[in-house]
Protein backbone atom coordinates (compact mmCIF):
# COMPACT_ATOMS: atom_id res chain seq x y z
CA UNK A 1 0.00 0.00 0.00
CA UNK A 2 1.23 3.52 -0.78
CA UNK A 3 1.96 6.07 1.92
CA UNK A 4 -1.61 7.34 1.56
CA UNK A 5 -4.56 5.02 0.84
CA UNK A 6 -6.01 5.59 -2.63
CA UNK A 7 -8.38 2.67 -3.31
CA UNK A 8 -11.46 1.32 -1.56
CA UNK A 9 -9.56 -1.74 -0.31
CA UNK A 10 -6.68 0.38 0.97
CA UNK A 11 -9.00 2.81 2.76
CA UNK A 12 -10.94 0.02 4.44
CA UNK A 13 -7.73 -1.65 5.60
CA UNK A 14 -6.14 1.61 6.77
CA UNK A 15 -9.18 2.52 8.87
CA UNK A 16 -9.45 -0.87 10.55
CA UNK A 17 -5.69 -1.19 11.12
CA UNK A 18 -5.63 2.29 12.68
CA UNK A 19 -8.15 1.30 15.34
CA UNK A 20 -6.79 -2.22 15.87
CA UNK A 21 -3.48 -0.55 16.73
CA UNK A 22 -5.41 1.41 19.36
CA UNK A 23 -6.82 -1.59 21.14
CA UNK A 24 -9.94 -2.27 19.08
CA UNK A 25 -11.09 -5.75 18.08
CA UNK A 26 -11.70 -6.12 14.35
CA UNK A 27 -15.23 -7.46 13.82
CA UNK A 28 -16.25 -8.77 10.35
CA UNK A 29 -19.23 -7.27 8.60
CA UNK A 30 -22.49 -8.85 9.71
CA UNK A 31 -25.30 -9.82 7.37
CA UNK A 32 -27.41 -7.05 5.88
CA UNK A 33 -30.38 -9.00 7.28
CA UNK A 34 -30.20 -8.11 10.98
CA UNK A 35 -30.97 -10.23 14.01
CA UNK A 36 -32.90 -7.22 15.34
CA UNK A 37 -36.48 -7.82 14.20
CA UNK A 38 -37.36 -4.11 14.47
CA UNK A 39 -35.25 -3.47 11.35
CA UNK A 40 -35.70 -4.71 7.79
CA UNK A 41 -32.02 -4.25 6.95
CA UNK A 42 -28.74 -3.45 8.70
CA UNK A 43 -28.75 0.34 8.33
CA UNK A 44 -25.61 1.29 10.26
CA UNK A 45 -22.41 -0.09 11.70
CA UNK A 46 -23.83 -0.10 15.23
CA UNK A 47 -26.75 -2.43 14.43
CA UNK A 48 -24.79 -5.68 15.05
CA UNK A 49 -23.72 -4.24 18.43
CA UNK A 50 -27.14 -3.03 19.56
CA UNK A 51 -27.50 -5.70 22.28
CA UNK A 52 -24.21 -4.49 23.79
CA UNK A 53 -25.29 -0.86 23.86
CA UNK A 54 -28.63 -1.59 25.53
CA UNK A 55 -27.07 -4.02 28.02
CA UNK A 56 -28.78 -7.20 26.82
CA UNK A 57 -25.42 -8.88 26.20
CA UNK A 58 -21.91 -8.35 27.54
CA UNK A 59 -19.24 -8.26 24.83
CA UNK A 60 -15.92 -10.03 25.22
CA UNK A 61 -14.22 -6.77 24.21
CA UNK A 62 -14.71 -3.12 25.15
CA UNK A 63 -13.54 -1.65 21.84
CA UNK A 64 -14.46 -2.73 18.32
CA UNK A 65 -13.95 -1.60 14.73
CA UNK A 66 -15.62 -2.75 11.52
CA UNK A 67 -16.57 -2.00 7.95
CA UNK A 68 -20.24 -2.88 7.90
CA UNK A 69 -22.29 -3.46 4.75
CA UNK A 70 -25.52 -1.44 5.03
CA UNK A 71 -28.81 -1.06 3.17
CA UNK A 72 -31.14 1.90 3.58
CA UNK A 73 -34.46 1.41 1.86
CA UNK A 74 -37.14 2.75 4.18
CA UNK A 75 -37.87 3.38 7.83
CA UNK A 76 -36.25 6.07 9.98
CA UNK A 77 -33.01 6.05 7.97
CA UNK A 78 -34.53 6.34 4.49
CA UNK A 79 -32.36 7.72 1.70
CA UNK A 80 -34.44 6.44 -1.23
CA UNK A 81 -35.72 9.88 -2.23
CA UNK A 82 -32.16 11.23 -2.41
CA UNK A 83 -30.45 8.47 -4.41
CA UNK A 84 -29.54 9.65 -7.89
CA UNK A 85 -30.46 13.23 -7.03
CA UNK A 86 -27.46 14.07 -4.84
CA UNK A 87 -23.71 13.60 -4.98
CA UNK A 88 -23.57 11.52 -1.79
CA UNK A 89 -26.43 9.02 -1.22
CA UNK A 90 -26.58 5.25 -1.82
CA UNK A 91 -29.05 2.52 -0.95
CA UNK A 92 -26.16 0.08 -0.39
CA UNK A 93 -22.91 1.26 1.17
CA UNK A 94 -20.21 0.39 3.69
CA UNK A 95 -19.95 2.14 7.04
CA UNK A 96 -16.55 2.30 8.70
CA UNK A 97 -16.82 2.57 12.45
CA UNK A 98 -15.14 2.43 15.84
CA UNK A 99 -17.08 1.58 18.98
CA UNK A 100 -16.56 1.87 22.72
CA UNK A 101 -18.73 -0.17 25.09
CA UNK A 102 -18.30 1.75 28.33
CA UNK A 103 -14.59 2.29 27.71
CA UNK A 104 -13.36 5.57 26.16
CA UNK A 105 -15.54 8.56 25.40
CA UNK A 106 -15.51 11.97 23.68
CA UNK A 107 -11.86 12.93 24.11
CA UNK A 108 -10.48 9.78 22.50
CA UNK A 109 -13.14 9.58 19.77
CA UNK A 110 -12.48 13.14 18.65
CA UNK A 111 -8.69 12.85 18.92
CA UNK A 112 -8.55 9.66 16.85
CA UNK A 113 -10.79 11.12 14.16
CA UNK A 114 -8.43 14.08 13.85
CA UNK A 115 -5.35 11.84 13.92
CA UNK A 116 -6.69 9.53 11.21
CA UNK A 117 -7.65 12.36 8.87
CA UNK A 118 -4.49 14.36 9.45
CA UNK A 119 -1.76 11.71 9.67
CA UNK A 120 -3.06 8.63 7.84
CA UNK A 121 -5.49 9.81 5.17
CA UNK A 122 -3.75 13.20 4.91
CA UNK A 123 -6.89 15.21 4.22
CA UNK A 124 -6.64 18.96 3.68
CA UNK A 125 -7.64 19.94 7.20
CA UNK A 126 -8.62 23.45 6.09
CA UNK A 127 -11.58 21.95 4.21
CA UNK A 128 -13.03 20.17 7.25
CA UNK A 129 -15.96 21.55 9.28
CA UNK A 130 -17.37 20.20 12.54
CA UNK A 131 -20.82 20.35 14.10
CA UNK A 132 -21.72 19.61 17.72
CA UNK A 133 -25.02 19.56 19.57
CA UNK A 134 -26.17 22.96 20.73
CA UNK A 135 -25.88 21.91 24.38
CA UNK A 136 -22.62 19.94 24.12
CA UNK A 137 -20.08 22.40 25.53
CA UNK A 138 -17.71 19.52 26.32
CA UNK A 139 -17.36 18.29 22.71
CA UNK A 140 -16.94 21.83 21.41
CA UNK A 141 -14.23 22.48 23.98
CA UNK A 142 -12.38 19.26 23.07
CA UNK A 143 -12.37 20.15 19.38
CA UNK A 144 -11.21 23.70 20.02
CA UNK A 145 -8.85 23.42 22.99
CA UNK A 146 -7.51 19.85 22.88
CA UNK A 147 -7.33 19.42 19.10
CA UNK A 148 -6.79 23.03 18.04
CA UNK A 149 -9.65 22.95 15.55
CA UNK A 150 -10.55 26.49 14.39
CA UNK A 151 -13.51 27.88 16.31
CA UNK A 152 -14.91 29.52 13.16
CA UNK A 153 -15.38 26.08 11.57
CA UNK A 154 -17.28 24.59 14.53
CA UNK A 155 -21.05 25.01 14.41
CA UNK A 156 -23.83 24.00 16.78
CA UNK A 157 -26.99 22.22 15.65
CA UNK A 158 -30.07 20.90 17.41
CA UNK A 159 -31.83 17.68 16.37
CA UNK A 160 -29.32 17.04 13.58
CA UNK A 161 -26.69 16.44 16.25
CA UNK A 162 -28.78 14.27 18.56
CA UNK A 163 -28.91 10.50 18.09
CA UNK A 164 -31.37 8.07 19.63
CA UNK A 165 -32.02 4.38 19.13
CA UNK A 166 -35.76 4.95 19.43
CA UNK A 167 -38.34 6.76 21.53
CA UNK A 168 -36.69 5.27 24.62
CA UNK A 169 -33.29 3.84 25.43
CA UNK A 170 -29.68 4.94 24.83
CA UNK A 171 -29.23 8.34 23.24
CA UNK A 172 -26.94 11.31 23.24
CA UNK A 173 -25.33 14.16 21.34
CA UNK A 174 -23.23 13.64 18.25
CA UNK A 175 -20.45 15.48 16.49
CA UNK A 176 -20.28 15.35 12.71
CA UNK A 177 -17.33 16.04 10.42
CA UNK A 178 -17.97 17.59 7.00
CA UNK A 179 -15.90 18.06 3.85
CA UNK A 180 -16.19 21.33 1.91
CA UNK A 181 -16.33 20.69 -1.85
CA UNK A 182 -15.86 24.38 -2.56
CA UNK A 183 -17.76 27.35 -3.98
CA UNK A 184 -18.67 25.52 -7.18
CA UNK A 185 -21.19 23.52 -5.16
CA UNK A 186 -23.24 26.29 -3.65
CA UNK A 187 -23.41 28.84 -0.90
CA UNK A 188 -20.77 29.10 1.80
CA UNK A 189 -21.58 29.21 5.51
CA UNK A 190 -20.65 25.74 6.73
CA UNK A 191 -23.02 22.81 7.27
CA UNK A 192 -25.44 24.97 9.26
CA UNK A 193 -25.96 27.72 6.72
CA UNK A 194 -24.34 26.57 3.46
CA UNK A 195 -25.48 24.39 0.56
CA UNK A 196 -26.11 20.72 1.36
CA UNK A 197 -24.31 19.53 -1.79
CA UNK A 198 -21.25 21.58 -0.83
CA UNK A 199 -20.74 20.41 2.76
CA UNK A 200 -20.71 16.59 2.81
CA UNK A 201 -20.94 14.68 6.09
CA UNK A 202 -18.11 12.14 6.13
CA UNK A 203 -17.99 10.94 9.76
CA UNK A 204 -20.50 10.98 12.62
CA UNK A 205 -19.29 10.55 16.21
CA UNK A 206 -22.17 9.59 18.51
CA UNK A 207 -21.74 9.97 22.26
CA UNK A 208 -24.30 7.72 23.97
CA UNK A 209 -24.50 9.12 27.47
CA UNK A 210 -28.20 9.06 28.41
CA UNK A 211 -31.05 6.62 28.83
CA UNK A 212 -34.30 8.24 27.69
CA UNK A 213 -37.24 7.12 29.81
CA UNK A 214 -40.85 6.83 28.54
CA UNK A 215 -41.69 10.21 30.09
CA UNK A 216 -38.85 11.87 28.18
CA UNK A 217 -36.51 12.12 31.16
CA UNK A 218 -32.80 11.77 30.35
CA UNK A 219 -30.90 9.71 32.91
CA UNK A 220 -27.08 9.51 32.61
CA UNK A 221 -25.85 6.06 31.60
CA UNK A 222 -23.55 4.35 34.10
CA UNK A 223 -21.04 3.67 31.32
CA UNK A 224 -21.21 6.13 28.40
CA UNK A 225 -20.32 4.61 25.03
CA UNK A 226 -19.20 5.69 21.58
CA UNK A 227 -20.65 4.74 18.18
CA UNK A 228 -19.09 6.27 15.08
CA UNK A 229 -19.91 5.89 11.41
CA UNK A 230 -17.88 7.05 8.41
CA UNK A 231 -19.17 6.29 4.92
CA UNK A 232 -16.49 4.38 3.02
CA UNK A 233 -17.63 5.78 -0.32
CA UNK A 234 -17.80 9.41 0.80
CA UNK A 235 -14.34 9.27 2.36
CA UNK A 236 -13.04 7.53 -0.75
CA UNK A 237 -14.36 10.39 -2.89
CA UNK A 238 -12.31 12.80 -0.78
CA UNK A 239 -9.19 10.62 -1.09
CA UNK A 240 -9.59 10.31 -4.86
CA UNK A 241 -10.32 13.99 -5.39
CA UNK A 242 -13.74 13.48 -6.94
CA UNK A 243 -16.79 15.65 -6.37
CA UNK A 244 -19.26 12.77 -6.32
CA UNK A 245 -19.50 9.26 -4.92
CA UNK A 246 -20.44 8.10 -8.42
CA UNK A 247 -16.89 8.74 -9.63
CA UNK A 248 -14.99 6.58 -7.12
CA UNK A 249 -12.93 3.61 -8.29
CA UNK A 250 -15.51 0.96 -7.36
CA UNK A 251 -18.43 2.65 -9.16
CA UNK A 252 -17.20 4.61 -12.18
CA UNK A 253 -16.25 1.41 -14.13
CA UNK A 254 -19.78 0.05 -13.60
CA UNK A 255 -21.33 3.28 -14.84
CA UNK A 256 -18.95 3.36 -17.81
CA UNK A 257 -19.99 -0.19 -18.73
CA UNK A 258 -23.66 0.78 -18.56
CA UNK A 259 -22.94 3.79 -20.78
CA UNK A 260 -21.26 1.57 -23.40
CA UNK A 261 -24.15 -0.89 -23.43
CA UNK A 262 -26.91 1.74 -23.59
CA UNK A 263 -25.16 4.40 -25.63
CA UNK A 264 -26.32 6.94 -23.04
CA UNK A 265 -24.07 9.13 -20.91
Amino acid sequence: MSDRPTTADELRRAFIDFFVARGHTEVPSASVIPVDKTLLFTIAGMVPFKSYFVGEETPSFTRATSSQKCVRAGGKQNDLDDIGRTNRHFSFFEMLGNFSFGDYFKTEAIHWAMELYRDVLKFDMSRLWVTVHEDDDEAERIWRESEGFPADRIQRLGDDNWWSMGDTGPCGPSSEIFWDLGPGFGAEGGPKHGAADRYIEIWNLVFMQYDQRPDGTLVPLPAPSVDTGAGLERNLAVLQGTDSIWDIDVLRPLIAAAERVTGVT
